[in-house]
C-alpha cells in the first residue's frame, strides 16, 4: 500500500492526508511513539484545567488517552483532512463530551487570541518543515505566528519531533528571539516497540512577554535519564547536544543488531560538569563461541592503567576480550578528574547505560558480569597539576600497578593516553630497631602508598633499549668505567639521564630541555638532581646542537633524542619533524665522535613519513640498526657515522650481556627485566 508522499511538499496537502487516512482505515497512526512514552514529559506541562489545542491531530490516540487518563479534558483537535476529522468524530462520539475535532488549517485558525494554555504538536512541524526553501520557511513562520497568537502568556507549545538539525534550529531561533524559554526533552525509548531508530524529542517553548532590547536567551536540554535541565549557551550548542544523543541512539541500534567489525569508542560525560567520566570501548570477539553465559561482560580498567598496551590499544583490547572469553566486552576507562565510589558504585551508575550496548540476542534479564584486575578499581592520586606555556596542561600522578607496586607518571593532557615519563616508587623501609606491632584481630588498615623514587629502575621499554645501545661503542674496556660524554635531548622525568649517570660512573651527561617547567617537575617529583657529571641546559635542542656544531665538533660518544612533538596533527609524535631533517642530522653527526652512536626514539604511525625519515637517516649515517619495542609504536634507531666494526645481532647480544654483567655490581640494584642482551639480539640492520 502506497502511504508515502511522492514529494515532501505533499505533507502539507489536505488531498494527500485524505487519501492517506482513507487507505489506512481505522488503525491509529502514531507519529513518534504512543502515550506511554510521551506521558512522563507531557504530565509536567499539561494541567487538568488547561485548555489544550492539538494541531495536525491525525487519527492518533494521544488526545483520547490524555482524556481517559485524566490528564486533561478540554481538548480541541484540528486537522486539514476532512476524512480523518469525520473518522475521529465517529470514533470519539459521546464517550468524551468535552473533547472536539474540527476541520481547520493551523496556518489560519479561527480561535481568538490567547485562547489556550497548551498547544500540542506531534510530528506536524516535521511534516511541514521538509526542506529549507523560502516558501517552506514562510509557511513555518506563519504556523509559529498563529501558535503564538492563540497561546496565553505563560502557555506552552509542546512539539514532538525527531529533531532534525534544520527543524530544531528553526524552532529554537524563532521562539528564543521572541523571548520564549526553550527546553528540549529526550523521550525515553520503548525498547523493541520503538518505531524509530533515532530518539524522539519534545520541544517545550514557554511564552513570555517580549522584553525590549537584547534579553538573554534561556535554552535548556533535559536528557531522558534526568529531570534536571542543563543550560546551554546558544542554539548551535543545543543542536549539537541533540545531535550527540541521536548519534548515540544510532550507535546503540547498530550494536544491538549486528556485531561490530571495528572497535567502537564513546565517552559518557558527567551530568554536572559535562566532562568525560567514562571512556567505553566495545570489542567483539568473533572467535568466541557464544553461549548463555559468555555473550556480554563489562571490564573496568583500574585507574591509571588505561595507558597500558592491554587496555590502551586496539590490539591489546582485542586480546583482552578473547582471553576473557566473552563475545562482546565493553572496557571502561575512568577519568582522573572524577571521583568514584568503588566497584559497586560504578556498577550501579553504569548498569543501565551499558545494557544499551548489549549484543544481539542477549536475553532481556540476563545478568551481565562486571570484571576488573584484582576485583577493584585501582588507585590514582594526583600529586600535582599545572600548565606550562610550552607543554600545556599536565599532571603528575601516582598509580597502583600489578601487585603492590606503585608508579609515578607525568601525563600531558593534550595527549592524555600517553605516559610521558614514569618512575617506580620505593616501598617504605621500616626504621632499624623498630619493633613489630603485635597482631591485632581487627583488619589492618591499608598501607600508605610509597612516595620515594626508585632511581635504579627504568620503567620504559624504550629507555632500556636506548641504554643497551651504548654497547655499540667500541673498545675493550668495560663501559661502566670508561669516560663517556653523553648528550640527552629531552628531559621528561629525568629517568634516562639519571640511570646513565648512576650506572656509568665515568659518564658526563648533558641534558637539553626546552621547557623549564619540566626541569622543575623532574627535580621536585621524580628525584632528578644536577651535579658535577650532570648538567641541564634549558634551550631548544635544535639551537643547542647547531651552536655546538659550529663551536665544538666531535665531542660526544653518545647522543640520545627522546623528545616529543607538540603537534598532534603530524603522524610522528616523537621527535618533532625538524629533528630528523637532513641539515640538522648533519649537525648531529658533526658533534658526534666518529666511533660514537646516535640513538633516536622514533614514534611514527604514518608509514610514508617513517620511510622518509629512515631514508634521510641512511643518507647521513652509514650504519643503521633498528629495535622495535614490542606492543608499542616506538622504534629505537641506533646510528653510527664511522663505525670500526659492523656488529651482527648475535655479537651485539654478547656485548650487551657483558655490559649487563659489568653493571651488576654488589650493592647496586639491578632488575631482571632490563635484559639488555635480548634488546640487542632483536635488532635489524637497515
Amino acid at each position: 500500500m502506497d502511504l508515502l508522499p511522492r514529494s515532501p511538499g505533499e505533507f502539507g496537502s489536505s488531498r494527500y492526508w485524505d487519501r492517506f487516512f482513507r487507505q489506512r482505515g481505522q488503525r491509529p497512526f502514531e507519529w513518534y511513539g504512543a502515550f506511554p512514552e510521551l506521558c512522563p514529559v507531557l504530565h509536567k506541562y499539561v494541567r487538568p484545567r488547561d485548555k489544550v489545542l492539538v494541531v495536525g491531530c491525525g487519527n492518533s490516540e494521544l488526545s483520547e488517552q490524555m482524556y481517559d487518563m485524566g490528564m486533561c479534558e478540554d481538548i480541541i483537535n484540528i486537522d486539514i483532512s476532512d476524512a480523518v476529522i469525520r473518522q475521529m468524530q465517529e470514533r470519539s462520539g459521546s464517550k468524551r463530551p468535552k473533547m472536539s475535532y474540527l476541520l481547520m488549517d493551523m496556518l489560519q485558525m479561527d480561535f481568538p487570541d490567547a485562547h489556550f494554555q497548551v498547544v500540542l504538536d506531534k510530528g506536524t512541524l516535521d511534516a511541514i518543515l521538509t526542506d529549507e526553501e523560502e516558501a517552506t520557511l514562510a509557511k513555518v513562520d506563519k504556523m509559529f505566528a498563529e501558535i503564538s497568537r492563540v497561546l496565553q502568556v505563560g502557555g506552552r507549545y509542546l512539539c514532538v519531533s525527531l529533531a532534525q538539525a534544520h527543524v530544531l534550529k528553526k524552532a529554537v531561533e524563532y521562539f528564543s528571539q521572541e523571548g520564549w524559554v526553550v527546553r528540549v526533552h529526550q523521550v525515553a525509548g520503548s525498547g523493541d516497540k520503538q518505531q524509530f531508530v533515532l530518539p524522539v524529542f519534545v520541544y517545550v517553548m514557554t511564552k513570555f512577554r517580549k522584553i525590549p532590547g537584547s534579553a538573554p536567551q534561556i535554552l535548556e536540554i533535559c536528557p531522558e535519564e534526568q529531570d534536571k535541565p542543563m543550560r546551554v549557551e546558544n542554539a548551535e550548542r543545543l543542536v549539537a547536544a541533540v545531535k550527540d544523543r541521536q548519534h548515540y541512539a544510532l550507535l546503540c541500534s547498530q550494536l544491538s543488531k549486528t556485531p561490530c567489525g571495528e572497535q567502537v569508542s564513546l565517552d559518557l560525560c558527567d551530568k554536572e560538569s559535562g566532562r568525560p567520566r567514562y571512556t567505553l570501548h566495545v570489542v567483539d570477539s568473533p572467535s568466541v563461541k557464544p553461549s548463555r553465559d559468555n555473550r556480554f561482560a563489562i571490564f573496568i580498567i583500574p585507574q591509571g592503567r588505561e595507558t597500558e598496551w592491554l587496555f590502551g590499544t586496539e590490539e591489546g583490547r582485542r586480546q583482552l576480550a578473547a582471553s576473557a572469553g566473552f563475545g562482546r566486552l565493553v572496557t571502561v576507562a575512568l577519568h582522573r578528574e572524577q571521583h568514584y565510589e568503588g566497584m559497586a558504585g560504578i556498577q550501579v551508575e553504569l548498569s543501565g547505560k551499558v545494557m544499551e550496548l548489549a549484543p544481539p540476542g542477549l536475553p532481556a534479564r540476563q545478568q551481565v558480569p562486571f570484571l576488573s584486575v584484582g576485583g577493584d578499581i585501582g588507585v590514582r592520586t594526583v600529586q600535582h597539576c599545572d600548565t606550562s606555556p610550552l607543554s600545556g596542561e599536565y599532571v603528575v600522578e601516582d598509580v597502583k600497578g600489578d601487585g603492590a607496586s606503585y608508579f609515578r607518571r607525568l601525563i600531558f593532557l593534550s595527549n592524555r593516553n600517553v605516559v610521558q615519563s614514569e618512575a617506580r616508587l620505593l616501598a617504605p623501609v621500616p626504621l632499624s630497631g623498630q619493633k613489630k606491632r603485635r597482631k591485632d584481630k581487627k583488619k589492618a588498615s591499608p598501607a600508605e602508598p610509597p612516595t620515594a623514587i626508585d632511581k635504579s629502575y627504568l620503567c620504559c621499554e624504550h629507555h632500556k633499549a636506548m641504554v643497551a645501545g651504548l654497547c655499540l661503542l667500541g673498545g675493550p674496556d668495560p663501559l661502566p668505567g670508561t669516560p663517556l660524554a653523553v648528550l640527552v635531548v629531552g628531559l621528561g622525568g629525568g629517568s634516562l639521564p639519571l640511570f646513565i649517570h648512576d650506572y656509568f660512573s665515568q659518564a658526563r651527561v648533558a641534558v637539553v630541555e626546552i621547557d623549564p617547567s619540566m626541569l622543575e617537575v623532574a627535580t621536585r617529583w621524580f628525584g632528578f638532581s644536577q651535579g658535577d657529571r650532570m648538567r641541564v641546559h634549558v634551550s631548544d635542542g635544535l639551537d643547542y646542537v647547531a651552536k655546538l656544531a659550529s663551536e665544538a665538533p666531535a665531542q660526544y660518544d653518545a647522543i640520545m633524542f627522546d623528545v616529543d612533538s607538540k603537534d598532534l596533527m603530524v603522524g610522528m609524535s616523537c621527535p618533532p619533524p625538524a629533528f630528523v631533517e637532513e641539515p640538522f642530522l648533519q649537525k648531529v653527526k658533526t658533534i658526534l665522535k666518529p666511533e660514537g652512536v646516535f640513538v633516536l626514539n622514533l614514534v611514527c604511525r604514518d608509514v610514508r613519513l617513517k620511510e622518509s625519515v629512515l631514508a634521510t637517516l641512511r643518507e647521513v649515517f652509514p650504519l643503521l640498526y633498528a629495535r622495535r619495542i614490542e606492543g608499542e609504536v616506538n622504534e629505537i634507531l641506533f646510528c653510527q657515522p664511522s663505525p670500526k666494526h659492523r656488529w651482527d645481532p648475535t655479537e651485539l647480544g654478547a656485548r650487551a650481556r657483558a655490559l649487563e654483567g659489568d653493571l651488576r655490581q654488589p650493592g647496586r640494584p639491578w632488575d631482571s627485566s632490563y635484559a639488555l642482551a635480548d634488546m640487542l639480539q632483536a635488532v635489524k640492520i637497515l
